[in-house]
C-alpha cells in the first residue's frame, strides 16, 4: 500500500499521490537504522541520518542530527536539540520538546502519516510545509498533531497541512505560510482546534479543500486566535466542485484580518456553516455562486460588513451585524440580536428573502431629502421587530409618507422603540399600509428637543416670582421694628407643574436665598424702610421621558417700604434686575441625548398696597393688592443635534388680591408669635410668549386666573432678632403650585 503524502505546490496548489519520496529512499539508504531497539544521540556525538523500524526509540538530547524516518517507531528530540526534516508513519510517535526541525529541502519539517506528533516550544521550519499531516491508506486513520507552549510552525507553502481524518491541536502557537501564496494552516477534509494562537499566511490565512481520497466533513474551531491572510481571504473553503460536503467553522473571541476585505470566502460549490462567538468582526462574507453560507452571530458577536449572497444569517442575543453597503441575504433569523444600517450619513437596502424571528433594525432617514434605509422582504417576514430610527434635529420637508420597510407578506410586526422617530420640532409614528411599513407626517407630536427648549424659555418667569415672595414676607417682622434699619436673609423652596396650550407640560423644583439690608429714612408720615439685596437661585425642570433642564438665576434688586402704624397702610415697591443660565437636555427617540444653552437677562418690579387692620383680642386682618410685570430677554441657541430654537422676549403682566388674617400671641420670657393665613386671587394678563423651533411657532402661554393659599408665623425672639416661616399653595389654568416654602430671618440695628 502506498502512502499519500503532502501535495506538491505548483501555485495554486496541485494535490498529488506520491510513493515515498525521492529524498527519503536516499536519506534512509545513507542512515544509521535502529530495528527494534533504542538508540541516544548526545552532545558531541556524530551528526548523522537515522532510519528507525519496528518499534524502535530515538533519543536526541541537546544534539544534532539530520534527517530522522520512523516506521511504526518512536522519535524524542528534547531541549537544545536540532534535525533536518522527521518523517513518522505507521503509528509513529514524534515527540519535539524545545527542539527545532530544519528541512534542508524542498519537503515538509515533518512529515505525519498516519502517526502521531506533539510539539511543545518548538520550532518546525518547511521548504514545502512546516508539519505535513496525513494518512498511509484510505483504510488507515489519519494523523493527530498537537501543538502547544509557544511553538512556531512555519512552511513557505503551509505552516500545517492536513489531510483528511487527521486531527490538528494548537495551542499558544504560531503558524506561517510565508510564501506570497502561501496558507498559514491547510485542511483538506481534516478537523482543527486552534486556541489563543496565530494563525498567517502569505496569501489566505486558512485554506479549506476536499481530500478526494477521503471526502469527510472539515471543522475548524478558533478561540482566542488571529487568523490573517496577508494578500487574500482570511478564511477560504473551496470544494472545486469535486463533491458535495459541510465545512463547519466556529470562532470564538477570535480575530479574522483580510489583506482583501474578505473574512470567509466559499466557493466551488462548498457549503460552509460559520458560528460566531463573542468575536468583533470587520469585513466581508462573500459566496459564490452554487455555494452555499450559513452564518450565525451570538454571545455578543459584531460583523462589520458585507453579506454576499449568503443563504441565511441568524443574529442571535445581543450580537449584530453592521451594513457597509447594499446586502442581500437568503433567511434571515432575528433571535434577539440586531442588524444596523451603517452611518447616520448613508442610506442602504437590505434584501432578504424571508424574515423571522424577534430583534431590531437600527436605521436612518432624512425626511427632508426622503432618503432613508430600507428593509426589503421579498419573501414571507414573521416575528415582532422593532426599528431604531436615528432622531435628528433638522426639519422634514412637508411631503409624503416614507416607507423604511416593505414586505411580501407575512404577519410580522414592526414597531419604532420608543414608539416615535424626532425629526426636528415633532416626532412621528410607524403607520402599516398594506404590507409596507411607513413613518406618516400626520402623526407628528411635540418632540422631546422642542418641549425642552420651550420649557427653558418658560422657566425664568416662575423663578423670578419664587425669588420675589422671599421678600415679601417679612412684613411682619417689619411691624414689630418701626422705623429701625437691619439686614436679613431667606432661604427657599418652590415647586411649579406648568402645562399650556401648546400641550407642553413639565415639573420645576426651585431652591435659592437671599440676603438684603435696608436703612430707615424718615420723611413725611409713617416710615420708611430702602433696601438692597441680591440672591441666587436654581430651578431643574423635569419633562419626563429622560428631558430635563436647568436654570441658574443671580440677581440683584432695590425696594421701597412705607408703614403708616396708625392708620395701617402700606405699600412695598421691589425692582429686581436678573442674569439666568440656562440649559436644556433632551432624550430622544433613538436614546441619545441632545444639548444646548444660552445666558439671557430679564428685569422686573411689583407694586403692593394694602391695609392692617388690628381687630380685638389681638387679631388682625390684612387686605391687599398686588401688581408684578417682568420681561425677559429672547434669544437665539441650538442644541448640538442641530434644533435651532429662537425665543421672543418672555413678558408676564400678574394682578393679585387677597387677604391676610392673623393673631398675635405673646409667650414666656417676651417672645412673640404672630401666625396667620392668606387666600388670593390672581389673573396672569400675558397670553403671547411666542417660541419658534425651526421655524415653527409655539406660544408659551400661562395665562389665565388662579387662586391661592398661605400659612405662615412670624416671632419675635428678642427686640432685635425675628424670625419668620411660610408656606403656599396655588392653581391656576396652566400655572400650578403644590409647594412653596419660605425661611428667614431679620436683625434690626
Amino acid at each position: 500500500m502506498q502512502p499519500t503524502s503532502p501535495p506538491v505546490p505548483s501555485p495554486p496548489f496541485v494535490k498529488c499521490v506520491l510513493c515515498l519520496p525521492v529524498f527519503l529512499l536516499s536519506s534512509v539508504i545513507e542512515a544509521a537504522p535502529v530495528v527494534g531497539g533504542s538508540a541516544t544521540v548526545n552532545n558531541g556525538d556524530a551528526v548523522e541520518s537515522w532510519f528507525l523500524s519496528q518499534s524502535a526509540t530515538l533519543n536526541v538530547n541537546n544534539a544534532q542530527a539530520l534527517a530522522i524516518d520512523a516506521d511504526a517507531s518512536t522519535v524524542n528530540v528534547n531541549a537544545g536539540s536540532s534535525t533536518q526534516a522527521i518523517t513518522a508513519r505507521n503509528n509513529s510517535t514524534v515527540n519535539l520538546n524545545g527542539a527545532s526541525v530544519t528541512s534542508a529541502t524542498g519537503a515538509a519539517g515533518l512529515q505525519l502519516i498516519s502517526s502521531t506528533g506533539n510539539i511543545n516550544g518548538s520550532h518546525i521550519s518547511g521548504g514545502n510545509t512546516g508539519i505535513s499531516a496525513v494518512r498511509f491508506s484510505t483504510g488507515l486513520d489519519g494523523s493527530v498533531v498537537n501543538v502547544t507552549g509557544k511553538s512556531v510552525i512555519k512552511g513557505a507553502n503551509a505552516g500545517i497541512f492536513a489531510s483528511s481524518h487527521s486531527l490538528i491541536n494548537v495551542t499558544d502557537s504560531t503558524l506561517e505560510g510565508t510564501a506570497s501564496t502561501g496558507y498559514g494552516l491547510w485542511l483538506q477534509s481534516a478537523d482543527a482546534i486552534v486556541k489563543n494562537s496565530t494563525i498567517t499566511g502569505g496569501e489566505n490565512g486558512v485554506f479549506v479543500e476536499l481530500d478526494v481520497t477521503g471526502v469527510a466533513p472539515a471543522t475548524l474551531n478558533l478561540e482566542n486566535t488571529t487568523v490573517q491572510g496577508k494578500n487574500g481571504s482570511a478564511i477560504v473553503v473551496d470544494f472545486k466542485n469535486e463533491d458535495s460536503s459541510k465545512a463547519t467553522l466556529t470562532l470564538t473571541n477570535s480575530t479574522l484580518l483580510a489583506g482583501n476585505g474578505t473574512l470567509l470566502e466559499v466557493k466551488g460549490g462548498a457549503t460552509t456553516a460559520m458560528t460566531v462567538n463573542g468575536s468583533v468582526l470587520n469585513g466581508n462574507i462573500v459566496t459564490e455562486s452554487g455555494s452555499t453560507t450559513e452564518l450565525t452571530l451570538q454571545n455578543n458577536s459584531v460583523l462589520t460588513g458585507r453579506l454576499e449572497n449568503v443563504a441565511s444569517a441568524t443574529v442571535n442575543d445581543t450580537s449584530q451585524w453592521v451594513l457597509v453597503g447594499d446586502s442581500q441575504v437568503g433567511n434571515l433569523a432575528l433571535n434577539g440580536g440586531s442588524v444596523k444600517f451603517g452611518a447616520d450619513d448613508a442610506f442602504y437596502r437590505l434584501d432578504v428573502a424571508n424574515l423571522s424571528g424577534q430583534g431590531r433594525f437600527i436605521m436612518g432617514t432624512d425626511f427632508a431629502t426622503g432618503r432613508t434605509d430600507v428593509l426589503n422582504v421579498t419573501g414571507n417576514a414573521s416575528g415582532t421587530h422593532e426599528l431604531l430610527i436615528a432622531s435628528s434635529g433638522a426639519e422634514p420637508a412637508a411631503g409624503q409618507p416614507i416607507t423604511v420597510v416593505t414586505t411580501g407578506g407575512g404577519d410580522a410586526q414592526f414597531k419604532l422603540f420608543n414608539d416615535v422617530v424626532d425629526q426636528g420640532a415633532y416626532s412621528y409614528s410607524l403607520e402599516k399600509s398594506g404590507n409596507n411599513w411607513v413613518l406618516d407626517p400626520s402623526t407628528r407630536i411635540i418632540s422631546p428637543g422642542t418641549r425642552s427648549v420651550m420649557a427653558l424659555f418658560n422657566t425664568p418667569l416662575p423663578t423670578w416670582y419664587g425669588e420675589l415672595t422671599s421678600l415679601r414676607t417679612r412684613m411682619g417682622e417689619l411691624r414689630w421694628n418701626p422705623g429701625q434699619s437691619g439686614a436679613w436673609g431667606r432661604t427657599y423652596g418652590n415647586k411649579y407643574e406648568i402645562a399650556n396650550g401648546s400641550g407642553l407640560a413639565y415639573r420645576q423644583t426651585q431652591q435659592g436665598f437671599t440676603l438684603g439690608a435696608d436703612a430707615a429714612i424718615p420723611a413725611g408720615d409713617g416710615q420708611w424702610l430702602v433696601g438692597v439685596m441680591g440672591g441666587h437661585s436654581t430651578s431643574d425642570l423635569n419633562l419626563d421621558a429622560g428631558s430635563s433642564g436647568s436654570v441658574d438665576s443671580y440677581y440683584l434688586g432695590t425696594y421701597a417700604t412705607w408703614l403708616d402704624a396708625s392708620s395701617g397702610y402700606y405699600a412695598d415697591a421691589v425692582l429686581k434686575v436678573n442674569r439666568f443660565r440656562n440649559e436644556a437636555k433632551a432624550s430622544l427617540s433613538d436614546g441619545g441625548r441632545a444639548k444646548g444653552d444660552y445666558d439671557n437677562s430679564g428685569i422686573g418690579g411689583s407694586v403692593e398696597f394694602g391695609r392692617h387692620i388690628k381687630l380685638d383680642d389681638d387679631f388682625f386682618i390684612e387686605p391687599f393688592t398686588k401688581w408684578s410685570a417682568v420681561v425677559i430677554q429672547g434669544k437665539s441657541f441650538s442644541l448640538d443635534n442641530g434644533l435651532q430654537a429662537d425665543g421672543d422676549r418672555a413678558r408676564s403682566l400678574l394682578g393679585e388680591v387677597g387677604l391676610t388674617a392673623g393673631r398675635n400671641f405673646k409667650v414666656q420670657n417676651d417672645i412673640e408669635l404672630q401666625p396667620y393665613v392668606r387666600v388670593s386671587g390672581g389673573y396672569e394678563f400675558s397670553k403671547s410668549n411666542e417660541v419658534q423651533v425651526n421655524d415653527n411657532v409655539f406660544n408659551n402661554d400661562l395665562s389665565g386666573s388662579r387662586a391661592g393659599f398661605g400659612a405662615g408665623v412670624a416671632a419675635s425672639m428678642t427686640d432685635k432678632l425675628k424670625l419668620h416661616a411660610d408656606y403656599e399653595y396655588s392653581d391656576g389654568e396652566n400655572f400650578r403650585q403644590p409647594a412653596g416654602w419660605t425661611v428667614g430671618l431679620r436683625y434690626a440695628f
